[in-house]
C-alpha cells in the first residue's frame, strides 16, 4: 500500500534571513483571489470558494473547449460556422454582441476573436452549435472539461454565462484554475487571441461603417505584461474580471467579482495586480534540472529514481526580504514502475519563516522500466523474509 513519504531537507536555510510580515491587501470586492503561477502560491484569497454566477467569465470555458479541439485537430481555425436565423433572433441584441448577421459564416478564428475581444454572446452560441450541434450538447463538453480540470465548485449551463436561474456557477479559485490551464496547455493560442485590443465585425445601419469594439480587459495597456483574460457583468453577478500578467518570467492570475461599477472593476483590477507584483517577489530555490533527492520505486528495474526540478523553482516572498526556507520531499510511495523521465512524481514542500507553505513539483530524472523476470523473482525472494 502506498503511503505518504516525506524526507527533510535543510539545503534552503539562509544564514542571514530578513523577515517581514505577509503583505496585506484591502479591497471592496466581495470576492478576490490571486495566485503566483511561478511558485503555485496563493497570494490572496477572500471568499474564493463562494459559488457565484460567472456572467461572461464563463466564456473562458467555451474558449478552453475550442482550444482543446483545435489542438486535437477536431476543428480548424479556418473552419466556417453558419449563423442560423433562430440564433440570430435570440442573440443579436441580447447583451454584448459580435453583431453577427443571419446566414454569415464566420470562421472559428473569427468567433474566438468575437468571444474574447468583444464578449459576444452570439459568437459563443454560434461556436457551440457549430461544434456540438446545439448549445446544450456543448455545455456537456464544458462540464466534462471542468471535471477533468478539477473545478469542483463549477457548473456550466450556457456557453456565454447568460443568467439561467442558477444552473451556471463558478468560484474565484476555479476561474483561476481554468485560466492557468488555458495559459499552460495552449500557450500559442492564448497569445494569439487573449491580448487583442480591439476587433471589427459587422456594419452600422445606414452608413454601413465597420463596427469596432475595444477589449474590455482593464489591465491591457495599464499593467506591464498583461495579456488576458475575461471580464463579466450581469445585474445578479455585478462586475467581475479574471486577469493575468507576466513580468520578468513571473506570472500572476487574479480574480475579482461582485463589484458595483465598471470603473470600480477597472480600478480594483489594476490595483490588485500591481500589488501582486510590487508586494511580492520570487526567490529562486532550485535551478532547472538540479537533482533534489530520490524516491523509492517498487517493481522497477531500479529501486530508486532521482528527483529533479522540471523548471526553475521559486517561492513567493514579501518583496525586499530573504526569509529562512526549509523544504521536504513529499510523495505517495513507493512509486510504481514504469516511470517516464519528466513525470511529476513528487513535490518539494517549502515552508518560509512566516509559516507559509508552498508546494513545487519534482519530476523523475530518468525512465524506470518494470523489473524483468529475474529481478522480480529476486525481489519476491527477499520479500518473503521482509527484507
Amino acid at each position: 500500500m502506498k503511503k505518504l513519504i516525506a524526507a527533510s531537507l535543510l539545503a534552503f536555510s539562509l544564514a542571514t534571513p530578513l523577515q517581514a510580515a505577509t503583505p496585506v491587501f484591502e479591497t471592496p470586492a466581495p470576492i478576490a483571489y490571486m495566485i503566483d503561477l511561478s511558485s503555485g502560491t496563493v497570494l490572496f484569497a477572500k471568499d474564493a470558494d463562494r459559488r457565484m454566477p460567472p456572467a461572461s467569465m464563463a466564456k473562458m470555458m467555451t474558449v478552453y473547449v475550442a482550444f482543446d479541439l483545435i489542438k486535437q485537430g477536431k476543428i480548424r481555425l479556418d473552419q466556417p460556422m453558419e449563423v442560423s436565423p433562430e440564433t440570430w433572433k435570440k442573440w443579436h441584441s441580447q447583451g454584448s454582441t459580435m453583431f453577427l448577421g443571419v446566414g454569415e459564416k464566420p470562421t472559428v478564428s473569427d468567433l474566438l476573436k468575437g468571444i474574447v475581444t468583444l464578449s459576444g454572446n452570439d459568437a459563443c452560441v454560434v461556436l457551440a452549435e457549430g461544434i456540438a450541434g446545439n448549445e446544450q450538447a456543448f455545455t456537456v463538453l464544458m462540464n466534462q472539461q471542468a471535471k477533468k480540470l478539477g473545478l469542483a465548485n463549477s457548473n456550466f449551463g450556457t456557453s456565454n454565462g447568460w443568467p439561467d436561474e442558477g444552473r451556471t456557477y463558478v468560484t474565484a479559485r476555479d476561474l483561476a484554475t481554468l485560466a492557468a490551464a488555458t495559459i499552460r496547455e495552449f500557450p500559442d493560442l492564448y497569445k494569439q487571441y487573449y491580448s487583442i485590443t480591439s476587433y471589427s465585425w459587422g456594419k452600422t445601419l445606414g452608413a454601413g461603417a465597420d463596427i469596432t469594439q475595444q477589449n474590455r480587459d482593464p489591465l491591457l495597456g495599464k499593467v506591464a505584461g498583461a495579456d488576458g483574460l475575461k471580464t463579466g457583468h450581469t445585474d445578479e453577478a455585478g462586475y467581475g474580471f479574471t486577469g493575468s500578467a507576466e513580468q520578468n518570467g513571473r506570472r500572476l492570475i487574479m480574480v475579482v467579482a461582485g463589484l458595483d461599477t465598471y470603473n470600480g472593476r477597472a480600478e480594483e483590477s489594476v490595483k490588485f495586480m500591481k500589488w501582486g507584483f510590487g508586494a511580492w517577489s520570487a526567490q529562486k530555490v532550485v535551478a532547472k534540472g538540479r537533482t533534489v533527492g530520490e524516491a523509492n520505486v517498487q517493481g522497477g528495474g531500479s529501486s530508486t529514481v532521482a528527483l529533479v526540478a522540471p523548471r526553475d523553482l521559486a517561492v513567493a516572498v514579501p518583496a525586499g526580504t530573504s526569509p529562512a526556507l526549509q523544504g521536504r520531499i513529499v510523495y505517495q510511495g513507493p512509486l510504481q514502475a514504469p516511470i517516464k523521465a519528466g513525470d511529476h512524481v513528487a513535490d518539494l514542500v517549502i515552508t518560509t519563516g512566516d509559516g507559509m507553505v508552498q508546494t513545487l513539483p519534482l519530476a523523475a530524472a530518468n525512465d524506470v522500466g518494470e523489473a524483468g523476470f529475474f529481478r522480480r523473482a529476486w525481489l519476491g525472494f527477499w520479500g518473503l523474509f521482509g527484507l
